[in-house]
């Protein structure tokens, strides 16, 4: 993650020396970031699309094999391999937003380090002088920022953006209630890209499938068939239910982080969230278009 944070240091810093603005310089470097990992973000969302259709060719051959494991486990990777979709691929999605996100959490929760390369014995000295006169910090690098600044330019980082310190951790300046502005704010758009996700992934049939699966739960089936696949039925649901609680892990864990993190991060994802519900309804239309001209 080092190697990365430090590349990514380099860009920051050159976009920062051009801007003077440490807040302007996240938010270009978070827009060029997202421009990078386009071409990614489109082959998922057309991944994500192709799963979503066959989620319902999936639930007929899990229903129709419900006895038949091995079977079952053929159909299925036939079912993938005809429709060219891999069952890996969020995986690898998955694994790549894993690393950015530490990457850029090393980046901003140690700027002297990765953006600005100060000499670590430089860095050393200041943190051993801050602990020797008793003062304690989860990001001794944004103290020294906040302490020596003024006496030694070349820790200076102009963190002022918008009226916010953006060096400011939340959970440690909950008596100053702009800090949490930008969490907040944060917050919300994780639910709403969320919200659009799962929308997105579900095809006209399983909305339908939807409306009539309301309909049939308010009726009661006597017949042992028709009992035994709605407790199938019932069981997908609750593997969606848990695909769907999976969805929800990475986003709480990162709101969880934003608040014991320097703004710096914080600023990076909501601006990465604004980005990515843009790019979102946008190719899903583009998407859609082509589709609907192939039909």
């Amino acid at each position: 993650m080092g190697f990365l944070a430090n590349l990514f240091g380099y860009v920051l810093n050159f976009l920062y020396e051009w801007i003077q603005n440490y807040g302007w310089a996240m938010i270009l470097f978070s827009v060029l970031l997202q421009l990078i990992l386009l071409p990614l973000s489109i082959k998922q969302q057309k991944s994500m699309k192709k799963s979503a259709k066959i989620q319902q060719e999936m639930k007929k051959l899990q229903v129709k094999y419900k006895n038949n494991p091995e079977l079952l486990n053929q159909e299925v990777m036939g079912l993938y391999k005809k429709e060219k979709v891999s069952p890996f691929s969020g995986c690898l999605s998955s694994i790549i937003q894993l690393i950015l996100f530490l990457s850029v959490f090393y980046l901003v929760s140690r700027p002297l380090t990765y953006m600005l390369k100060v000499d670590p014995t430089v860095i050393q000295n200041y943190e051993q002088e801050i602990t020797e006169s008793g003062e304690t910090s989860s990001y001794p690098e944004m103290k020294i920022i906040e302490e020596k600044a003024t006496e030694d330019e070349s820790v200076y980082i102009n963190m002022d953006f918008l009226g916010l310190d953006l060096s400011k951790v939340p959970m440690q300046n909950l008596s100053d209630i702009k800090v949490l502005i930008i969490p907040i704010i944060y917050v919300i758009t994780t639910f709403v890209n969320i919200k659009l996700i799962t929308n997105m992934n579900k095809t006209k049939e399983q909305r339908e499938k939807e409306k009539e699966d309301k309909k049939r739960k308010k009726q009661k089936n006597a017949l042992t068939d028709g009992k035994q696949e709605e407790s199938m039925e019932e069981q997908l649901e609750s593997m969606q239910q848990m695909t769907n609680s999976m969805n929800y892990m990475m986003p709480i864990m990162s709101i969880a982080i934003a608040l014991i993190a320097p703004l710096g991060l914080s600023l990076y994802w909501l601006v990465k969230n604004i980005l990515q519900l843009g790019e979102r309804v946008l190719l899903n239309k583009v998407l859609k278009d082509k589709e609907e001209v192939k039909e």
